[in-house]
């Protein structure tokens, strides 16, 4: 039904209801110009969005969306702006200064008020002269979308009003005919550039009021990204560095720049019990326009249909090679939506990782996935990936052989499932380098993860130091490159390339890839015991003593201070460090001892540690083949038996 002569033209009104004092001013500024408005304080009881509603919002020939910081977490607000914008009659306008949420700030809007304050007079008469553009019986004809109008009024006097958000427009307001063409445009090369097939999925922007869904909202958002980045014809960036603009107010294009990708893919998700909205919008990184919105509301068990969905239609968008063959192939996941939620579970807690409670949690978020879909590769997967960690951080010798075992086994039930499950190759393989120190053994493994993860920088990333440490900087270095391009705002992935450099003797390049990754994240861990050792191979020990001293785990100060305070000649200070080190200690840092020792010489008791090292499987040894600080006794007929045993050789 349109709008005819036996109703007055009217817009339709959309706010929160905690908002609705500023919304009886916007409604008094519109009546006053002569424009009526319709609201749901119009409604004589009943639901809020009952079939009246709907009449109005369908028929309205403007949507005035007014964002706060409440409304933007409106499931309500969100459902009729992404209406008014599918209609092309959206004008957005801000109460108190927020941005519109994710899918909406490709538009501008109309500020009309701040923080605490009052809607301000020039805003409302901006938006009344907006409405009144808009209005079919002063156009004489069909409407245009209401962008156009806010452009060419944003075009007038200065302080008219308006504000232009993080997903600027391009000037002079934007055809239609432009959003649909744009996959033809980049088809033809108009984009072109070497990213033009290249995209990231921002973090997903979470609906609603329960506060407990935010790993909802973030596990959708990595499930798609992860089955985009499983096909050959795209770049994804990955994860970490997607999510560094989480809480940003950067441009589309600054985004994308920094991304080095050629779009982005944003959405929201709304969950409403066993229902489930989500909207998502491929956006154009050099203008910020939306090239392809996607909107689902469907029941909870089609979260994964959801997923293959928009999965296959951004490779559609951007793979022009596209030929339809299951681009979105779900693999080592489940049909089990409470499998699937105690996997998101798992995953936010491991990567939170705050500490022993929350890390044993995940694994036993991990466990209760699999009790509940026994063939979920991604949840062994995971439990693989949680066993290493805790017998890694939290479990001493006697413990740490059977929670590496649990960690191998767990490994090989994902690979069992899911053959062709990168994640799956690659936990095995650290399970069996880190814990069994059988690096003979892990070679298959983490090669068979680099060929079907070869689009994951995390994948990349453990690929590479393994590869470091077997002696291949080639290959390392490669990988490593590869990573970087795909995560270039992550941190740890620098602070791995220095960690490569290094062990490949080339310390001047790893002080910069350290201090690249410092530039990125200032509190990354065990920076300064890095620089540290690439200053201790450039000889300047005094600095590299003041480097040890400022990191804050106790293991690098003494193992760092004991070799830099020998090297200047302070004997004393180095003994003291030593003991303060195997005082509190013990015997969980017997490699530290080793190094230690072969720094001072000792070539005997060097030996003697990482033998002890071996009988306690002390991981350390797993970076022992090139290890600069062990360079003094690596012609000795013991450290060669032992690299040999390791499977080094």
């Amino acid at each position: 039904m349109s709008q005819t002569g036996a109703e007055p033209p009217w817009v339709f009104l959309s706010y929160s209801r905690d908002d609705q004092p500023h919304a009886r001013e916007v409604i008094a500024a519109l009546e006053a110009a002569g424009v009526t408005v319709w609201w749901d304080g119009l409604l004589q009881g009943g639901a809020r969005y009952n079939d009246i509603t709907e009449h109005k919002l369908e028929n309205a020939y403007a949507v005035i969306v007014l964002w706060s910081e409440t409304s933007t977490h409106s499931h309500w607000v969100h459902d009729e702006a992404m209406r008014g914008r599918d209609r092309g009659v959206l004008l957005p306008a801000s109460i108190d200064g927020s941005e519109p949420p994710l899918g909406f700030r490709q538009f501008q809007w109309i500020a009309l008020g701040a923080p605490g304050g009052k809607l301000n007079q020039q805003g409302l008469e901006t938006l009344v002269q907006s409405v009144e553009r808009l209005h079919p019986g002063l156009a004489g004809e069909t409407p245009p979308a209401p962008r156009q109008k806010v452009t060419e009024a944003a075009a007038g006097p200065a302080g008219a009003g308006f504000r232009i958000n993080r997903r600027a427009a391009i000037g002079g307001g934007i055809a239609l005919a432009a959003i649909a063409s744009g996959t033809l445009a980049w088809r033809s090369g108009l984009f072109g550039g070497e990213h033009s097939n290249s995209v990231a999925v921002m973090p997903f922007n979470r609906i609603g009021e329960s506060s407990d869904q935010a790993y909802f909202s973030d596990g959708l958002a990595a499930e798609i990204r992860a089955r985009l980045a499983r096909n050959p014809l795209l770049k994804v960036a990955a994860e970490a560095s997607s999510k560094s603009f989480r809480d940003s107010n950067a441009t589309a294009r600054d985004i994308a720049d920094q991304l080095k990708v050629a779009y982005l893919l944003e959405g929201s998700v709304a969950r409403e019990g066993e229902r489930v909205k989500v909207r998502v919008d491929l956006i154009d990184g050099g203008d910020g326009t939306v090239v392809v919105p996607l909107d689902y509301d469907q029941s909870i068990d089609s979260i994964f249909d959801i997923q293959d969905a928009i999965a296959a239609k951004v490779v559609s968008e951007l793979a022009a090679q596209f030929d339809g063959s299951d681009p979105a192939a779900t693999i080592g996941g489940t049909h089990s939506v409470a499998a699937y939620e105690a996997y998101l579970r798992g995953r936010e807690l491991y990567d939170l990782g705050s500490d022993e409670a929350s890390d044993r949690e995940a694994l036993a978020k991990f466990e209760e996935a699999i009790r509940i879909d026994p063939q979920y590769a991604a949840a062994h997967a995971g439990k693989s990936r949680s066993l290493a960690l805790i017998g890694n951080l939290y479990t001493g010798p006697a413990e740490r052989e059977g929670i590496y075992s649990r960690a191998v086994d767990a490994a090989r039930e994902a690979i069992r499932i899911a053959p062709d499950f990168a994640d799956g190759h690659s936990n095995l393989g650290f399970a069996i380098a880190m814990g069994q120190l059988d690096m003979k053994s892990a070679r298959e493994p983490y090669q068979r993860s680099y060929e079907l993860g070869a689009g994951d920088a995390d994948i990349l990333s453990r690929y590479a130091i393994f590869r470091s440490r077997i002696g291949d900087s080639s290959s390392a270095q490669s990988a490593i490159s590869q990573a970087a391009s795909l995560d270039p705002l992550n941190a740890r992935v620098f602070r791995l390339k220095g960690d490569i450099e290094y062990a490949a003797g080339r310390p001047t390049e790893a002080l910069a890839s350290f201090r690249q990754a410092k530039a990125i994240q200032d509190s990354i861990s065990s920076y300064h015991w890095r620089v540290g050792l690439a200053q201790l191979e450039l000889g300047d020990n005094q600095a590299a003593r003041d480097s040890f001293a400022q990191d804050n785990f106790v293991v690098w100060q003494h193992t760092g201070g004991a070799i830099a305070e020998h090297r200047l000649g302070n004997l004393a200070a180095a003994q003291d460090h030593l003991a303060q080190l195997k005082s509190e200690y013990g015997n969980k840092s017997s490699y530290q001892y080793a190094q230690v020792h072969a720094q001072w010489g000792e070539i005997d008791k060097a030996l003697a540690a990482l033998e002890d090292a071996w009988r306690l499987k002390d991981s350390g040894l797993s970076q022992l083949f090139h290890d600069p600080l062990l360079a003094p006794i690596r012609e000795t007929r013991e450290y060669q038996a032992l690299a040999k045993r390791i499977g080094f050789v």
